[in-house]
């Protein structure tokens, strides 16, 4: 017999036997007869060419080859037993990889709750993309990821979404603005205003976009701008307004006036989506079992939604 073609078991019943010091409590403790244990010891002893046991004063011990044997089965299951515990560590989320594809808005407050993620999952390495709704429906189509964060989840046959987090959209204005000193604003103050607007397909131009349909309004003026920053800073020069999320604007904003719009803010809301027909590692099922749990200490509370229970329950189903 190859020494190569040895066994896990009979590894295991050599050790049990060393230990034990008798073929008889060996084959107690592995639950095997004595001469089933015998018969094992043969076949090792004869792989290896060489006695491995012999009989001592406290019992059978290990000859010299016996000696360098049981120190390379003690390192051969002991790896075993790390790769177990490495199973059981990915299963469980606490390591392996993921990628996680955001739209340009989530990026002000996913590294809340990824930061700490990070901490108490330092053996997880997560890929994070960023980029506006069209990239990540793109990403979505591709099968690029494994959680996408959208603000206007995707009504595609595949996806499954949960809310997290409302995204109140707002109205801003330069300080210097006159709508910036009313206590309200009515839909009719702002027919004349030129707007501030992110490309077509982004979710806050859609749902603004929405939003003005159904005031039955028009804009008389707009410009189109290719990121909230670019947004922000125009709109404390003046250029215009603007309707960003209310996660975008800093606590303080100088130059900067939300403005007390009637019928506004529009509610909208983060949202986790995945894939229904792509199987999920599990470090990125460990990730959104992680956000369910610690959404809250994470995020702002005032504006939690926290509906990823019923998605982790509904990946349980598929």
């Amino acid at each position: 017999m190859n020494l190569r073609h040895l066994t896990f078991r009979l590894l295991e019943v050599y050790i049990a036997t060393v230990r034990a010091g008798s073929v008889t409590a060996a084959a107690r403790q592995l639950h095997l007869t004595q001469p089933t244990v015998s018969q094992q010891l043969k076949r090792l002893a004869e792989a290896a060419g060489e006695p491995l046991l012999r009989s001592g004063a406290g019992g059978l011990e290990p000859t010299e080859a016996g000696a360098e044997l049981y120190r390379a089965a003690l390192d051969v299951t002991g790896r075993f037993d790390d790769f177990q515990d490495y199973l059981a560590e990915l299963r469980g989320g606490q390591r392996g990889r993921f990628s996680i594809a955001l739209v340009n808005t989530a990026q002000y407050v996913l590294p809340r709750m990824l930061g700490p993620y990070s901490h108490a999952y330092p053996e997880v390495d997560v890929t994070v993309q960023i980029g506006n709704r069209q990239q990540l429906l793109s990403r979505f189509e591709r099968q690029l990821d494994d959680i996408y964060v959208f603000s206007h989840p995707p009504s595609l046959e595949h996806a499954l979404a949960a809310r997290f987090l409302r995204n109140p959209l707002v109205m801003i204005a330069p300080g210097s603005h006159p709508l910036a000193q009313r206590e309200v604003v009515a839909v009719r103050d702002l027919a004349a205003e030129r707007f501030l607007l992110r490309e077509p397909g982004s979710a806050t131009r859609m749902l603004f976009e929405s939003w003005l349909q159904g005031q039955g309004m028009q804009l008389s003026g707009a410009l189109q701008m290719a990121s909230n920053e670019a947004i922000r800073v125009g709109v404390a020069s003046g250029m215009g307004l603007a309707v960003l999320s209310r996660h975008v604007l800093p606590d303080v904003h100088p130059g900067l006036v939300v403005l007390p719009v009637r019928h506004f803010p529009i509610d909208s809301h983060w949202h986790f989506i995945v894939r229904r027909d792509r199987r999920m590692p599990h470090a990125a099922r460990g990730f959104l079992q992680f956000a369910s749990d610690s959404v809250e200490s994470c995020l702002p509370t005032e504006f939690v939604c926290n509906e990823i229970p019923g998605l982790l329950a509904s990946l349980e189903k598929s």
